[in-house]
């Protein structure tokens, strides 16, 4: 039984985060960040500024971070305790943070928060945080330190650890250069009120603007503050923060009020709901606007995203859309902020989202991981045919690295390629059988293709790979339900409900969980109970409407289970099981019109549905 009522599913199965990845706030007593700022500086190169004329001016580079641009999102390698491990570099996290079933995964060591601290973002507030000590930490090419790192909060997405925050990456200046696939921490020496944007070409313009001040400052190594600036849309005065956790920009909804943006206005789109840090989602919109303006530099006929969150002392995010058009210096040291313009809409929602975005020239990739993070960074600006090309260069310098055909398989998918696609992902497992990145993507293909045997032989591979405690576990049940196994689905919701007790796909995991256990018709009574549960954190709404009528038509609640149902198909008027599941009820009540009436609209949206209902138990009674 496929998810949401689609033959075919396409979602790329990724859940991250959309929007401000959260802030941690300032405990009552400190953490420690016990980081030898001296150990990093003792091999630093030294970058040449083409504009500055002053010999003594020396930008000293103190950390390099290769940067692979995923799902929007910034992500950098790391190593904990000696296993590698992903994290997105996200300058909107006061802290860094670890998910608490990573911290599972790696058996770290906790210990209760500080007393008063807690994580705010988009989607509320998370409580239960720990902080976990890490004796031996890595970050792109540093050597090992020691760390505190806060646990708690929703997955960053699969794959991932956490988020390196500002703790972190404010510690120096630092570039985002994240079209070439890098992110520098740097130390300028002997260069005053300079302009740092080093990477000037003769005559060429750049923005700058004065980075917003803050009455506590960066006077620790620990509390960080955001970086801030003044922009204006449609002319009036706004504070931005730069989140390079955030996939996309967007204002808040009281930033957006204050603007005068009549969210009920013409040319205004709905746009449902986007999560963060906290439990909970929150409603979104996207709206025109006539001039969004920052450091000299004017984007005119736009459009932005609005959400209805809270942010403190600022009324916009400026996330990866504009991080990925701009080359970006934060100065810290200077209280600035440089930037120059790459090429290609500024904000994601602004052009045609088929429109390949050309970037600025840069230095040409040397290497094969290079080309391989430009590629990233291209699919990421929806340039597919760019990043396609520098995948098959980095593929034909390294035969030997699976990610290569991984990564063009995936874009190949974005471009709706999908034979050559399944190609590319079947390299990828010939040189690494145990990618489960592989695996889960491979058997999407396979569903999309009707293959569930298939399927079913890349999930149970991935069951196998995968920890308890991992978030990918989220992905391989709901593939599991796709695929028509819910018995396999059930024990991989109940390993993630376990351990994520506060992540924001927890609706979406207890809705799963009680589909599943409809379907395998066990577990009747706590199918309703997750069912209801899930409703309650949508706020009445959602899918969990489905899971919940096929269990109360198991139950023999009839009138239970057609408002359920009936609730479903206000939403999606042509969703097949909930018109299946309703001519059921309607059948053993005995309203034979209705229920043939129904089982015919589900027919046309779902060719087949009859016989995939008989699997479950679940097919049209004998006329």
């Amino acid at each position: 039984m496929r998810r949401n009522g689609q033959k075919k599913s396409k979602r790329r199965h990724r859940s991250r985060n959309e929007g401000h990845a959260g802030a941690i706030h300032r405990p009552a007593v400190s953490l420690e960040f016990n980081v030898k700022r001296l150990a990093f500086a003792a091999a630093m190169a030294t970058l040449a500024i083409a504009q500055v004329a002053r010999a003594d001016c020396k930008l000293g580079i103190i950390a390099t971070l290769p940067v692979t641009m995923d799902d929007g999102s910034p992500e950098v390698e790391a190593r904990i305790n000696g296993v590698a491990v992903r994290f997105i570099a996200d300058s909107g996290a006061f802290y860094s943070v670890i998910s608490p079933g990573v911290a599972q995964e790696l058996r770290l060591h906790l210990q209760p928060g500080p007393f008063g601290m807690y994580m705010q973002g988009i989607g509320g507030n998370t409580s239960q945080i720990s902080v976990a000590e890490i004796k031996s930490f890595s970050l792109g090419n540093t050597p090992n330190f020691h760390a505190d790192f806060a646990v708690g909060g929703s997955e960053a997405g699969p794959g991932l650890a956490g988020l390196i925050g500002r703790n972190i990456l404010r510690m120096a200046d630092i570039e985002y250069d994240l079209a070439d696939g890098v992110i520098r921490l740097v130390e300028p020496k002997g260069c005053g009120r300079l302009p740092l944007a080093y990477w000037l070409k003769p005559d060429q313009s750049y923005g700058e603007v004065s980075m917003e001040s803050e009455e506590d400052g960066p006077r620790s190594q620990v509390f960080r503050p955001p970086f801030r600036a003044s922009a204006t849309v449609n002319g009036k005065r706004i504070v931005v923060e730069f989140d390079s956790g955030a996939p996309g920009s967007m204002l808040t909804l009281a930033g957006a009020r204050r603007l005068g943006i009549d969210l009920n206005a013409k040319g205004v789109e709905q746009t449902g709901l986007i999560a963060g840090v906290g439990r909970h989602k929150v409603r979104s919109w996207i709206a025109p606007v006539d001039d969004f303006g920052i450091g000299g530099e004017n984007v005119q006929h736009t459009r932005l995203r609005v959400g209805d969150f809270e942010m403190d002392d600022a009324d916009m995010l400026i996330g990866d859309d504009f991080l990925l058009s701009h080359r970006v210096f934060f100065a810290s040291s200077q209280h600035k902020i440089y930037f120059t313009y790459n090429g290609g809409p500024v904000f994601k929602l602004e052009a045609n989202p088929g429109e390949p975005a050309a970037f600025a020239a840069g230095a040409e990739p040397t290497d094969a991981a290079s080309f391989a993070r430009r590629a990233a960074a291209r699919a990421a600006r929806r340039d597919l045919a760019g990043a396609k090309s520098d995948y098959s260069k980095a593929m034909t310098m390294d035969v030997k690295v699976a990610d290569y055909p991984l990564g063009r398989g995936i874009v190949e998918r974005e471009a709706g390629e999908n034979k050559t696609a399944l190609a590319d992902f079947d390299r990828a497992l010939a040189l690494d059988p145990d990618s489960w990145r592989g695996r889960l993507g491979r058997a999407g293909l396979r569903l999309e293709a009707d293959d569930d045997t298939g399927a079913l032989i890349d999930l149970d591979a991935a069951d196998k790979l995968l920890p308890p405690e991992a978030h990918e576990r989220l992905i391989l049940a709901d593939l599991y339900l796709s695929a028509g196994a819910p018995d396999r689905a059930a024990p991989a919701f109940d390993a993630w409900v376990k351990a994520h007790p506060e992540d924001n796909n927890m609706a979406a995991a207890l809705g799963g969980r009680c589909l599943a256990r409809a379907l395998a018709n066990v577990d009747l009574e706590r199918s309703r109970a997750d069912c209801e549960k899930a409703l309650h954190l949508q706020k009445g709404e959602g899918l969990a409407f489905e899971g919940r009528g096929l269990t109360r038509l198991r139950l023999g609640d009839l009138d239970g289970a057609i408002g359920d149902f009936t609730a479903l198909l206000e939403v999606r008027k042509t969703a097949p099981w909930a018109l299946w599941g309703r001519g059921l009820a309607e059948a053993k009540k005995g309203e034979a019109a209705q229920a043939k009436a129904d089982f015919t609209a589900a027919a046309a949206a779902r060719p087949g549905i009859g016989k995939e209902a008989e699997r479950f138990g679940l097919g049209a009674p004998k006329t």
